[in-house]
């Protein structure tokens, strides 16, 4: 089902943040997710590249996509495809600040449990 930008955004905004602390060790794509999601929430980064990757972040959040995430072994491929085809087209503006956020991002996520680690 195709979603309009303002309702991935929407999605995104709503369970990025607790999706992305419930499966931190689970899918291989933690960091680059992270830093894609600093990036299409930075106002000076351009539209074209915050829709692309709201798009992509939306579909990992949805819990019901072609192969759900519950089944083990299988339930993040469909979602780290969708991830990398836009990571691969705009990763470029994705910028050193984005991934020091993600970074910082893990590192309290980490460390303290999930009321302490305001995003």
């Amino acid at each position: 089902m195709a979603r309009t930008p303002e309702e991935n955004e929407k999605i995104v905004t709503e369970g990025f943040v607790e999706k992305a602390r419930r499966t931190l060790g689970r899918i291989p794509f933690s960091d680059e997710a992270i830093a894609a999601y600093f990036c299409a929430t930075d106002p000076a980064t351009p539209n074209r590249v915050r829709i692309t990757l709201m798009a992509a972040l939306a579909y990992f959040v949805v819990p019901l996509d072609m192969v759900p995430d519950f089944i083990a072994g299988l339930g993040f491929t469909d979602d780290a495809a969708v991830f990398w085809a836009a990571w691969r087209a705009v990763s470029g503006h994705v910028t050193d600040r984005h991934r020091t956020r993600a970074r910082e991002f893990l590192g309290q996520t980490n460390e303290k449990s999930d009321d302490e680690a305001p995003l």
